[in-house]
């Protein structure tokens, strides 16, 4: 008797670092194919099939698995569609020994194969995996000379005053490959220098000062802080260039003095501690009090400074990769809407019988007390006092907000006169849904 052959279905992987040529009749992509498919073929007589649907990838580097090809393979090869993975070439896979090894572990945890039509490898095999691990070195060797021998070109082309590609600075364009003065936005560069260095203005003055001469940034958009903030800081401004953290001269024509240059950058160091300093003092509303209901762990605060002003989120910290379905909320959103929630509380019956048997009192003048606060009129550290003396704890969910109130505080004297001068009555208990 003859022992039944196992089919074993094949894919073939193909890759390529550029897209050029790509549009041709018969590619590199297809080339490689071709030879996969012969080499498939002359292993009918184990068993091998070719499968029909094509992982291609154009255009994209080895450097990495982010390549929509692979991980479509990936996922062929743990759903069990795929028994045997072939490649041209192993850095067609990849080019980094780190990946290639989490690939081969994947490969291993699956029951897949995988094979090289031009090197003769086979992982099944002691001394296939000890050739592939030696391949797969050389691989990257040659990945990173060829790096190396990018960046030198281009730092050879920088100090030779030659523009290796990006958007020009504002205040220059690029003539023949150089950095010139362009002479519309000139005028503005130096304006933005002067003002902030100079005769000391704010950047959010100097931004309203530009928007409302009508002068627009790139592209005829509005100025921002942002821009504002990228100017002031490059160097590229008094004729030099960054090359690996240290400030070296370039050889296009500097728009500002070296001497504003410098006070502007001893400037915007005091603004950088003014404005951490002044974060790190903000007492954020509902900070410390709001939670995640899915991953159970505390919402931090985020601050974003955007051209309209500084705006706050309040931030889930849990699981990672956009798995968790409550990423951020904004600030005031929640803020409203908590404050609102625990109004409609104070108003249910049994906390007004709850308040009438603890104090002996009706609730009728706390209410009034509690809806002559004014949330939006007061500041974050000022709203963070009066979300602490009533809440306890708040958890959010993609679907509902659950909010608990505070028991502890129905037994304390009532706290100090407020700004309005009337007394802080004791906080009410409750839990609402």
């Amino acid at each position: 008797m003859t022992e039944e052959r196992k089919t074993r279905f094949c894919a073939i992987y193909t890759r390529k670092s550029v897209d050029d040529g790509l549009d041709q009749e018969f590619n590199t992509l297809d080339a490689q194919r071709e030879a996969g498919e012969n080499y498939i073929a002359s292993q009918r007589d184990n068993g091998w099939t070719l499968l029909p649907k094509r992982y291609d990838d154009g255009g994209y580097s080895g450097a990495n698995t982010n390549r929509p090809a692979l991980k479509e393979l990936l996922a062929d090869c743990e759903a069990g569609v795929v028994d045997v993975v072939v490649v041209y070439k192993i850095d067609r896979l990849s080019r980094s020994i780190r990946d290639f090894a989490e690939l081969s572990a994947k490969f291993d945890r699956w029951g897949v194969s995988f094979c090289s039509v031009t090197q003769d490898i086979n992982t099944a095999t002691s001394s296939g995996r000890m050739v592939l691990n030696i391949l797969m070195t050389f691989a990257q060797f040659e990945r990173e000379i060829i790096s190396e021998r990018i960046r030198d070109k281009m730092a050879a082309m920088r100090r030779r005053g030659i523009w290796v590609g990006g958007i020009p600075p504002f205040g220059y364009k690029v003539v023949e490959r150089r950095l010139v003065p362009c002479t519309e936005e000139k005028p503005t560069v130096e304006r933005i220098f002067t003002e902030f260095a100079v005769d000391g203005r704010m950047i959010r003055q100097i931004v309203a000062g530009l928007n409302g001469d009508g002068k627009l940034a790139r592209h005829g958009v509005l100025w921002r802080r942002k821009h504002i903030m990228d100017i002031l800081a490059n160097c590229a401004y008094i004729g030099c260039r960054r090359q690996k953290g240290e400030i070296i001269d370039a050889t296009h024509e500097a728009l500002v003095p070296r001497n504003i240059w410098n006070d502007a950058q001893a400037l915007l160091v005091e603004e950088d501690l003014r404005r951490k300093k002044a974060a790190a003092e903000m007492k954020i509303p509902l900070e410390g009090l709001v939670f995640c209901g899915h991953c159970g762990r505390p919402m931090t605060a985020s601050v974003r400074q955007k051209w309209r002003g500084r705006y706050t989120y309040y931030q889930c910290t849990g699981e990672k990769g956009g798995k968790c379905p409550v990423r951020e909320i904004p600030s005031r959103q929640l803020e409203k809407f908590v404050w609102q929630t625990l109004g409609k509380a104070l108003r249910d019956e049994k906390v007004s019988l709850m308040y009438s048997a603890i104090c002996n009192k009706g609730i009728e003048p706390f209410i009034e007390w509690f809806d002559s606060l004014s949330l939006t009129g007061s500041p974050f550290k000022e709203r963070h006092g009066m979300f602490s003396r009533f809440i306890e704890k708040v958890t959010v969910t993609s679907q509902q907000m659950e909010m608990e109130i505070k028991t502890d505080s129905l037994r304390e004297p009532p706290c100090r006169p407020s700004r309005a001068g009337r007394s802080c009555p004791p906080a009410i208990s409750a839990v609402t849904r």
